[in-house]
Parts: structure tokens; C-alpha cells; sequence
């Protein structure tokens, strides 16, 4: 009940400063009117209910480590105190910088426990682009894996007048530095720290004020920090949860996606937290190969995976029944001649399920798992159809880091195939300004819904409505039987099949700023592994305003500067002539070095016939490019090998 909770005192829906409120989105009655609670309420209780069952796990030399509950929550309280030793002020942040593990989750729960605000920073990213999320969060405390990351902090840390200290929590130290400190030195700090004075703090806390920073890439500029409250998290967690009939102390997860990213902290923390699952943290190598391994010794029971995760599956298992000559692709046929949508069992699915497929889960160490779930990215239809041929329907989620992770959930007896799956109990959907097919502008209600950007009011503006709805950028459309559908994209961000959120606009603008020849940059990247991009040389425009083969003056001075005399494109494309293409690529390698991250490099570009014109379609009316490609590849091989027993 609303009135046995405590809020701090809110007018507006959003905020965008780090010590203010928000009204929650209640519901009057039924999902979405269960009564708030502060994430240190959430871990509480199933400490109480479930203390003494598994809560996270970790190799050490080979073996499982284990925390339970209790040891978990106790280890969190005793980082709340050192973070206050340190100190930690209220509403300042704690960055995060390194792969998945305890110390990263004791990290990010210590730091809200203490006040703070929880901010994971990609491994991946450059020394600058870690400054400006530690400088806006105004990072107290930054905690690195190892020597790599620390070694990125120390190049950047006289440009952070907030931060009092740094942990490294694998390996030993270096070098010995002034407040510097070793994972078993920082959670000895706080050991003089009362109870009393920790339990002041988060007694103090309200569900409905800031406790986690996600950074998000916007289409330009420095990424956003999205404000989520203790009630974003903790509601969200068990609206899912209860949604798809998760069961307490039973289920289990493996942590390897970026925990920088919404959907990883949500599904590896969060949601284990709410139902007292017990969460694996794989090696830091699993997208290597390792993966495999963890996964047959975990036997998760709910396993997410970003489109290029499944697409390697596909393709070692395809290999492996090619080369046993195994009937699946009779069995495909079967499947997809029946409506799978209304969960129909074709003829023969328990002689092939018993006889192939449960081997197939077992060997994937997918045995356990009641949910397999995917996100982050687009994923293809034919993986879809293979996995679904194989008794393991792939679920897609869909949602953003300003709707704490899902809005739309496909689950077991409620899923279509391409659908994002249905509204999460307890939110609403609407489609802003639909067209005649029905497609509009997808926009979120409900508890979800985040607070704000951190000191980005006119950004929050732009993503929330007078009303207080999110606009997502996305467009939809919902069939009869209310499943979302994703038809298109109004923002330009461009997201790779890793989940990589990345804004073209900067970069193709740094390209065109470095290199004087070129007139168009045209960045790809969706669904794909790498980034790429199409590049036009400066043409003379003809007076319908369609370019011609004549290059400009300007194109024409640096191709002299090179000892070139070509006055058209045509002239060095036909050759590529390696002057040109050699001073283009030491341009884009000049872009890249700048580079935010190694997600956001250019890896390969190519000089198109014919600069960009309305005419040609390639331009809108507002002379924007029109991102119309989008191209899938897979990469990096999930297994190193799959071995012939697994596949028998």
C-alpha cells in the first residue's frame, strides 16, 4: 500500500538533478500498484528467505567459489563501509571499469547501500571517454579489474577534481600509489565503520530517488547518463520475473555480457536478487571460446545471449550436422510447415526431440534452460526458424536503458516469431502518430520509465513527452493478438549485432572534418560485427543539383598535393588510386585513434561511383543520409570446437 511507504517529497515525473525525486507511475490497482521498495528493502528480504542458498559464483584456480546469500549481502555492507571510509558523498558516483565478477557486483550494490551512484564504464572504452563518465557522475571512487584499466585512470585522474581513491580488484598492484588500493586493502577500510552510521544512510534512502547511472550513446555528442531509481530496478525486477513464472531459490544464470549495459546488470543482478537465483560469472576469454565450458558446468536455467552469440551456435551446429549427415534439415521442413506461432507439436517431434535435440541442449549445456533468451540487437529471422527447428525457441526481448532494460517480453507459450513479444504486466505501449499500416512511434508507460538524463534537461525533454511518456525512436505496430512488432527506427543510432549502441553522426563528421576529399560519409553498422563506411568524393553539382563525375576544386588541390593531376572521380576510382586511398585510409586511422571505444572504430570503407543527391534518394529533404542498409555478419566463434559426442 502506497501510504505504508515512504517517498521523498516529488512534483514531476522526471528529474534530471542528482539529489531530487520523482512522482512514481502507479497504478491504482492490480501490476504496477505494488508498493515501492529501496533496492537495500529487495536484498534484504531474500537474505532473510534465502540466505543460506547460492547467491553468486566464481573460478578461482580451477574451482567454483560460492557466496551465499548472507556472505553476499554481508560483503556488500562491509564495501558500503569502506566507500564511506573513502569518502563517498551522497548522490556521487562510483565507476566501475572491468569484466564481470563478485567484485564488480559487491562494487555497484556497496556504493548504493553507501548512497552513491553506481556507473559502469565499458572495458573497451579510451582513456577520454572514461573521464567524461567518472567527471559527469562525479566519481568519488573508481574501481578497475587490472593494470590495463588502471593504467587508464592514471592517465586521466588530474582531470577528476572528485575522485579520492582507486581499487584494483584482480591481481596485484604495480606500483604503490597515494590512494591506491588492493580489493583485500579496500574491504578492510570500512572495518571501523559502525553499523549504525551505514544503517543511518540507507535509512535514508527513497525507492523513488537516483541510485544507478547507465551511459547511453545519443545520436551525437558524449553519451547520457540515464538516472534509475531504487523503484525502476526493483519493480522491473519482479514484473518480469513474475511475468515469466520465475521461480524463488531455484534459478540460475551466467554473467558474461558488458554489466555497463542495462539488460546484463538487469538479468545477471537484479533479477537473481529478486528471486534468490544464484548467478555464475564465466571467464573473462568467454567470447573466445570459453563460454561453452561454463555453460555445460552452470546448466543455467535462463540464458541471454546477443544475436552474434546465437549466430555462432547456428553455425558450429550446422557444421556438426552437415558432417554427421543428421536428419534436421528434413525436420526443419516439418516444422515450418505448421503455424508455430500457435505452438502447434508437427508430426514426429518426440521421436526427434528424444533422439537428437534433448542431446543437442544437453551438449550446449542448454539442458536446464527454460528461457533462452535474446536482445540488444536485431536478430535474424532464419536464426530464429534454426533454433526454434531444434525444440529452442529463441526469445527476443526489446527496450532501452531508459526503460530499465525490457519493456516487451517473448516468452514459453506466448511468443511469435520476429515479435518482440508483449507489453510487460503492469506498463502500457502506445503508437505515436500511426500511419495506415498501423505503424507509429513506440512509446513506454510505467514503472519502469527512468528518471531522467543527469544534468540533461533539454535531452530529457527531447525523450519524454509533456504527458511523461517515452518516445523510443523505434517504430512498430501491434497484430491482433497484441504482439509488438519493430518495423523501423526514427533515430539514426546505429546498433551493432553485439548491442553496441553507437551515434553515426560524430563519426562520419570526423571523417568528412579529417580528410578534405570527401564529401559524403555514410557509417554502417547495424546488425553487423564491425563498423564500415561508404564514402563520396566532392563533385561539381550540375544546376538540377545532381552531382557530376567533375571533382571540385578543393578535391582537385588535394589530389595535386599528392602528385596526382585526376580532375574526376571516375579517373581514381577506376585505378583506386593508391595515393588517394593511402592518405583516406591514414585519415580514418587518425578518426580511430580517437575513437571513443574499439566498438566505434571504422574497420573498412569503400569510394561509391557517384556522390549522394536527393535525386538518387540517398539524401532526405533536409539533405540528412538515409540509412537504409542494414547487414548482418557474424563473428567471433562462440566455441573453439564442438566435439563429435556432443552432436551424436
Amino acid at each position: 500500500v502506497l501510504s505504508d511507504v515512504c517517498l521523498a517529497t516529488a512534483e514531476q515525473l522526471w528529474c534530471t538533478s542528482r539529489d531530487q525525486a520523482v512522482k512514481l507511475r502507479m497504478a491504482e490497482t492490480g501490476p504496477g500498484s505494488e508498493a515501492p521498495m529501496t533496492i537495500h528493502q529487495m536484498f534484504l528480504k531474500t537474505v532473510k528467505i534465502y540466505g543460506d542458498l547460492p547467491a553468486v559464483a566464481s573460478k578461482k584456480e580451477g574451482q567454483w567459489v560460492t557466496l551465499t546469500w548472507r556472505e553476499y549481502y554481508q560483503q556488500c555492507r562491509a564495501a558500503a563501509k569502506s566507500f564511506l571510509k573513502l569518502g563517498l558523498e551522497r548522490y556521487h558516483g562510483v565507476g566501475i571499469l572491468g569484466f564481470n565478477s563478485p567484485e564488480w557486483f559487491i562494487s555497484d550494490i556497496g556504493c548504493i547501500l553507501a548512497g552513491g551512484f553506481a556507473a559502469g564504464i565499458y572495458t573497451t572504452n579510451s582513456p577520454e571517454a572514461c573521464q567524461y563518465v567518472a567527471d559527469n557522475c562525479e566519481a568519488n571512487v573508481l574501481v578497475v579489474e587490472n593494470h590495463k584499466q588502471l593504467l587508464k585512470i592514471l592517465q586521466i585522474k588530474e582531470q577528476l577534481p572528485h575522485l579520492k581513491a582507486i581499487v584494483q580488484y584482480k591481481d596485484e598492484l604495480q606500483q604503490k600509489l597515494p590512494n591506491l588500493y588492493t580489493w583485500a586493502e579496500f574491504m578492510k577500510l570500512g572495518e571501523e565503520v559502525s553499523d549504525e552510521r551505514l544503517d543511518a544512510v540507507v535509512d535514508s534512502q527513497r525507492a523513488n530517488q537516483c541510485c544507478t547511472l547507465i551511459y547511453t550513446s545519443g545520436t551525437t555528442g558524449n553519451p547520457k547518463g540515464v538516472m534509475l531509481s531504487h523503484d525502476n530496478i526493483t519493480w522491473t525486477s519482479n514484473a518480469v520475473g513474475a511475468m515469466t513464472s520465475m521461480q524463488h531459490g531455484v534459478e540460475c544464470v551466467v554473467s558474461y555480457l558488458p554489466l555497463s549495459h542495462v539488460a546484463a546488470q538487469i538479468n545477471d543482478m537484479w533479477i537473481s536478487m529478486r528471486f534468490a537465483g544464484a548467478t555464475y560469472f564465466a571467464d573473462p576469454d568467454a567470447l573466445k571460446g570459453s563460454l561453452g565450458t561454463t555453460l555445460k558446468e552452470v546448466r543455467p536455467t535462463s540464458f541471454l545471449g546477443v544475436p552474434r552469440v546465437w549466430e555462432k551456435m547456428q553455425e558450429k551446429m550446422k557444421a556438426i550436422g552437415a558432417k554427421h549427415n543428421i536428419f534436421h534439415n528434413v525436420w526443419y521442413s516439418s516444422v515450418f510447415s505448421v503455424d508455430y506461432s500457435e505452438n502447434l507439436v508437427p508430426w514426429g517431434f518426440m521421436l526427434a526431440n528424444n533422439l537428437v535435440f534433448k542431446k543437442v541442449r544437453w551438449a550446449l549445456g542448454l539442458d536446464r534452460c527454460k528461457s533462452c533468451l535474446t536482445g540488444a540487437a536485431p536478430i535474424t529471422k532464419e536464426t530464429l526458424e534454426y533454433f526454434m527447428s531444434l525444440s529452442l525457441p529463441l526469445y527476443e526481448l526489446y527496450g532501452m536503458s531508459e526503460s530499465t532494460g525490457p519493456h516487451t517480453i517473448s516468452w514459453e507459450n506466448d511468443f511469435k516469431i520476429m515479435s518482440c513479444g508483449k507489453v510487460v504486466v503492469g506498463c502500457q505501449t502506445k503508437l505515436d502518430k500511426p500511419d495506415e499500416d498501423g505503424n507509429g512511434e513506440i512509446c513506454f508507460w510505467g514503472r519502469h520509465v527512468f528518471m531522467g538524463y543527469l544534468n540533461e534537461p533539454e535531452k530529457t525533454e527531447e525523450a519524454l513527452d509533456q504527458e511523461g511518456w517515452l518516445h523510443s525512436g523505434d517504430l512498430g505496430k501491434h497484430d491482433k493478438d497484441n504482439f509488438l512488432f519493430i518495423t523501423g527506427r526514427i533515430k539514426e543510432l546505429i546498433i551493432t549485432a553485439g548491442g553496441e549502441n553507437i551515434p553515426p553522426v560524430p563519426i562520419e563528421d570526423a571523417v568528412k572534418a579529417e580528410i578534405a576529399i570527401i564529401s559524403n560519409a555514410m557509417l554502417l553498422g547495424d546488425k553487423m560485427k564491425f563498423l564500415s563506411m561508404m564514402l563520396t568524393l566532392k563533385c561539381i553539382v550540375d544546376d538540377n543539383g545532381d552531382p557530376t563525375d567533375e571533382l571540385t576544386a578543393e578535391a582537385v588541390a588535394f589530389c595535386h598535393q599528392r602528385g596526382i593531376t585526376a580532375t574526376k572521380a571516375s579517373e581514381i576510382i577506376a585505378c583506386k588510386e593508391p595515393a588517394i586511398y593511402k592518405a583516406i585510409q591514414e585519415g580514418i586511422e587518425h578518426v580511430n585513434a580517437k575513437a571513443t571505444s574499439n566498438a566505434q572504430r571504422v574497420q573498412k570503407w569503400v569510394i561509391l561511383d557517384r556522390d549522394f543527391s536527393i535525386s538518387g534518394g540517398e539524401l532526405g529533404e533536409s539533405v540528412s543520409v538515409r540509412n537504409q542498409l542494414l547487414v548482418f555478419i557474424g563473428w567471433f566463434c562462440l566455441f573453439e570446437h564442438v566435439t563429435e559426442e556432443s552432436s551424436e
